[in-house]
């Protein structure tokens, strides 16, 4: 757990310093992104029953290569699959840590995953953008250029407008789909 976290604390500043040439800012975005996944989708394995060891390395993991675009997810398991034999982790639970990462991408699947720990990470992942969270999630890109002019502009974040309700109805465990409901209802 320690060595998950650090890893993908050393990538966050990694990603500090190549964006703005220092880590003298004022808040690490990703840092709070992947520290908010790991508590909910942490939640969401006690209430599902998923594996807390694989949600747990996945959910800080799953970010790991983010500066690499479109391929992060496939990097971030490959980054996974190399890193957590050097780790304590359990050998036997890698793999399922790699698949939940590589699934991890997208605001809603027209498909749903079929295993539990990926299911858990990509609703937890969600969970972290809709509502209000989904303000600071896509301050990013307003900073890069989109220029919007309301609060509800910058949670559409530039996407279709209905991005956040098709993101709900993607949600593949019942914990996750109620928790997000109540986000999208109150924002």
């Amino acid at each position: 757990r320690v060595a998950t976290r650090q890893a993908m604390l050393a990538a966050t500043e990694q990603e500090l310093v190549h964006r703005y040439g220092s880590l003298d800012v004022s808040f690490n975005y990703r840092w709070e992104h992947v520290s908010t996944v790991a508590l909910l989708a942490n939640k969401l394995a006690a209430l599902t029953g998923a594996d807390a060891d694989v949600v747990e390395a996945s959910a800080w993991l799953h970010d790991i290569r983010k500066g690499t675009g479109e391929r992060h997810a496939i990097e971030g398991a490959e980054f996974a699959r190399a890193f957590l034999p050097q780790t304590d982790f359990p050998a036997d639970k890698i793999e399922r840590v790699a698949h939940a990462i590589e699934v991890h991408m997208g605001l809603y699947r027209d498909k749903p995953l079929t295993d539990l720990e990926a299911m858990v990470l990509w609703d937890a992942d969600k969970l972290a953008k809709i509502g209000l969270t989904a303000v600071f999630h896509w301050t990013g890109g307003s900073l890069a250029g989109f220029q919007p002019t309301t609060v509800k502009e910058i949670i559409a974040g530039g996407l279709d407008a209905d991005w956040q309700e098709r993101t709900v109805a993607s949600m593949h465990t019942e914990p996750a789909r109620r928790a997000a409901q109540i986000r999208l209802e109150h924002y």
